[in-house]
């Protein structure tokens, strides 16, 4: 691509590929589609494990089987969010929302939607089906209709594997407008007017790290990407990298021209094969077009981009680990000052930012920053993606406007809580955030907001806890994370949160006492302040939290010796109630460890002898109680 002019010819010859899809961003009513259909397929991880693939092999067979080939556009796209219902599909121009399809259902939907001409409602997603049996937009769902797509715009609307759609989508097109019409200055001073903090955890301004880097003289400059996403249950960047790997390039270039920087690195986990494959693909596509390389679009500018992957420690999401591991070196963090900016990668100063911040970047330029800036809160602005997990009904990936309630977001774009039961708590950040109790569901999600109730946003993890989560064994489970991922190089750290864990597990096994509670929450103060990365130092937020939402647990842990949520096996005893055992025996063939037992007790209108629990030998699995269709065995 050497010119701007070529980029806008080969977006107008892209257009016919995209313009069947219902989407403001990617329709053009002045160009006609080459196609009757287009079908779109989920491509991302979840919906991969789940055999799309092979949902797109079938449907390539039933539409060659039935001749339709030249009407009908198959593509493999990134994630489309709804993640607990894959696989799925969309079907253009309608946009109906296929859920949870099977691969046997491939003919059906084939020959009665593409040939005839007739959705097949009942294969569809119920929210998309009104009563009356009109098909609805997803965008009227109660998932989507409060989610402002930015990060996340092109994921599960193009085929991430083809430039040519990213042409079409404006791709490329903020980088040719910096390069043509704005000073490097004038960039970041658009990112700084946008209000654009940083995604990955701590919030810090992108545009003032971009103006830190700037004017330092160095020989060579680096700009580096964060996609080590390392947090139990987040998936956000690898989603962009899988749905939108273009979006990450052109981003990354703006940055490169903003400092000063010829090279670029991403560094990503080598766990993430699918984001790994899209990505190199698309930096050689953008590479032979002459997007990547000399001189790109004539304006003297020259960008690189080189994929580097991580092993997979945690502790490489920090930034100064990161470049460290880039070097070739083990993975640990250096002692700030001199930060990236004057002394980062290679000892050249470096701008480091993570996917989803880069990824606001072309809409920002395309936009303008008061278009970003009017969206979020004063001091949070622009929109936020979540992972949602946990016990939640929509389980997957949304973004949001910074702001919006914990209550929107788990009781109506989440659908709130299974089975009926009470929301507990949420946890944010991951190992390195905190929990938000269930009196303040109203909290504003955004980075003041959290810091203010002692939790943080981190990278966007959001675990949801219901009633029957015990808060002492969450900080547990994220402690034993942090203790695994430590890399040991400072001593807070590596022994503060193994006696952390120790002492956690002891109050779990119900050998703590009132002074161990002291204890944890001096402990947990002393690695904040003395560890010397942001591991360490947020390792302690998780009990911290706990302790301030949730003291009581605790103490029913070390006084009563209880797990009020009847999680913590060593405060459980599985016993049987005689009145209710029937003696069928059930129990005590899944037993593992032989230990019921018949009794001399036969309970009135029964004919069998009732069955009793050897405590002593229980290994409080809890298979009696799941098996037991008659409620005789209960948790104390």
């Amino acid at each position: 691509m050497k010119t701007v002019a070529e980029l806008n010819a080969a977006r107008a010859a892209a257009l016919k590929k995209v313009v069947l899809r219902k989407s403001e961003e990617v329709l053009a009513k002045e160009v006609t589609s080459d196609y009757k259909y287009t079908v779109l397929v989920c491509g991302g991880t979840g919906c991969t494990s789940s055999h799309s693939p092979e949902i797109v092999e079938k449907l390539k067979e039933e539409v060659k089987a039935q001749g339709i080939e030249k009407d009908v556009q198959i593509i493999m796209t990134g994630c489309f969010g709804l993640c607990a219902l894959g696989p799925i599909m969309i079907v253009y121009p309608e946009g109906c929302f296929y859920s949870m399809v099977n691969i046997d259902e491939i003919p059906t939907i084939v020959k009665s939607h593409l040939v005839e001409g007739n959705p097949v409602k009942k294969m569809l997603y119920d929210e998309t089906v009104a009563a009356d049996g009109t098909i609805l937009s997803l965008n009227d769902t109660d998932f989507y209709k409060k989610q402002i797509r930015v990060a996340l715009r092109n994921c599960g609307v193009i085929d991430p594997e083809d430039i040519d759609e990213y042409y079409a989508v404006d791709g490329y097109a903020a980088l040719a407008k910096v390069l043509t019409e704005y000073t490097p200055d004038q960039v970041i001073q658009t990112v700084i007017d946008s209000g654009l903090r940083g995604r990955g955890g701590g919030g810090f301004p992108t545009g003032r790290k971009w103006a830190l880097c700037a004017p330092n003289k160095a020989p060579q400059k680096y700009v580096v990407c964060n996609a080590d996403e390392g947090d139990p249950g987040a998936f956000m960047d690898r989603s962009v990298l899988e749905g939108d790997p273009h979006c990450l390039i052109e981003a990354m270039a703006i940055a490169g021209y903003a400092i000063g920087a010829n090279q670029g690195y991403v560094y990503v986990r080598a766990e993430y094969p699918i984001a790994v494959n899209r990505l190199q693909k698309a930096i050689d596509d953008a590479r032979a077009a002459g997007i990547l390389g000399k001189n790109i679009f004539g304006s003297g500018f020259d960008f690189n981009l080189d994929i580097r992957l991580g092993a997979g420690a945690f502790v490489c999401g920090e930034e100064t680990a990161l470049m460290t591991s880039i070097e070739g070196n083990r993975g640990e963090p250096r002692p700030r000052p001199p930060y990236p900016a004057v002394k980062g990668l290679f000892g050249c100063p470096t701008v480091e930012n993570n996917v989803e911040t880069f990824a606001n970047i072309p809409q920002i330029i395309l936009r303008g920053a008061d278009w970003f800036a009017s969206m979020g809160t004063e001091k949070s602005k622009g929109t936020k993606v979540f992972a949602l997990g946990g016990k939640i009904k929509h389980t997957g990936l949304v973004e949001i406007p910074m702001g919006t309630t914990l209550d929107e977001i788990i009781n109506e774009i989440g659908g709130g809580i299974p089975n009926g039961k009470k929301f507990k708590a949420a946890q944010t950040g991951g190992p390195s955030g905190g929990c938000i109790p269930a009196n303040l569901i109203g909290t504003e999600v955004d980075y003041d907001n959290l810091v203010s109730i002692g939790c943080m946003m981190g990278s966007g993890g959001l675990i949801v806890m219901d009633e029957d989560s015990c808060m002492v064994d969450m900080a547990k489970f994220f402690l034993e994370f942090t203790v695994d991922e430590s890399c040991g190089k400072c001593t807070p750290c590596r022994v503060g949160t193994k006696r952390l864990l120790e002492l956690l597990d002891k109050i779990t096994q119900g050998n703590g006492t009132l002074e161990d509670i002291d204890k944890l929450e001096e402990l947990c103060n002393y690695i904040k302040a003395n560890s010397l990365c942001g591991l360490g130092q947020t390792a302690p937020n998780p009990v911290l939290a706990t302790l301030k939402f949730f003291r009581e647990e605790y103490i029913a842990h070390v006084v009563d010796k209880v797990c009020p949520a009847g999680v913590c096996k060593g405060l459980i005893n599985y016993v049987i109630d005689a009145d209710k055992c029937i003696g069928c025996g059930k129990c005590a063939k899944q037993c593992p460890a032989d230990a019921i037992s018949k009794t001399d007790y036969v309970a009135p209108g029964h004919k069998l002898p009732s069955l009793t629990i050897d405590t002593t030998k229980c290994v409080k699995c809890g298979a009696c109680m799941s098996g037991c269709k008659f409620g005789a065995i209960s948790k104390k």
